[in-house]
């Protein structure tokens, strides 16, 4: 058995039932163990929630790093970056529910442990917004707010978006990029 398979099937569990709602029997039974052997792999649900956690911001740092490359534009790395995330929000439906439906779950000293790293991410998408005001590209006197407005309209759409729906999410991030851009261009 690995922690991999450990993983997947508590990030199901726990998109399924919650985090609360879920137990350690349930993914002991997911993947066909005893409770006691699940503890062989992990030592706890905090454990498995923060290493959910972990997982899913270490790929959007890489899916984002990957997609805003330094000879983009600000406007391109915004696009580029949206598209990049909400695909793999929708690709990875199971650990995102848990990265944004979840975290609050997390007990203080495991909180501690995400927090950096979920600021991380906020920078990156802050960072954007930054080089878009320098280069005289963006107008806003809150990049920070607005990169937090950014993430709450990207992140809400795990609540709605359907693969079966009428927009792709290439779309769905460039309706999305328009709505940003329009409000932060400089018009001239």
């Amino acid at each position: 058995m690995s922690r991999e398979t450990i993983l997947r099937a508590a990030a199901s569990i726990f998109q399924e039932k919650g985090y609360h709602a879920a137990s350690m029997q349930d993914i002991a039974e997911a993947v066909d163990l005893k409770k006691g052997s699940l503890y062989h792999h992990v030592s706890s649900k905090q454990e498995i929630l923060l290493a959910l956690l972990d997982e899913a911001l270490g790929l959007i740092v890489e899916r984002l790093e990957g997609a805003i490359t330094p000879e983009l534009s600000p406007s391109q790395k915004l696009r580029q970056a949206m598209q990049a995330y909400l695909g793999f929000l929708a690709e990875n439906r199971s650990l995102s529910s848990v990265l944004l439906l979840e975290y609050r779950s997390l007990e203080p000293e495991y909180k501690d442990l995400h927090i950096p790293r979920r600021d991380h991410v906020e920078r990156i998408w802050q960072g954007i917004i930054e080089e878009g005001v320098s280069a005289g590209e963006f107008r806003t006197q809150t990049p920070r707010l607005v990169s937090k407005a950014l993430l709450g309209v990207l992140n809400w759409t795990i609540t709605w978006y359907r693969e079966d729906g009428p927009l792709s999410t290439e779309e769905i991030a460039d309706h999305f990029t328009n709505l940003f851009l329009q409000g932060l261009y400089i018009h001239k």
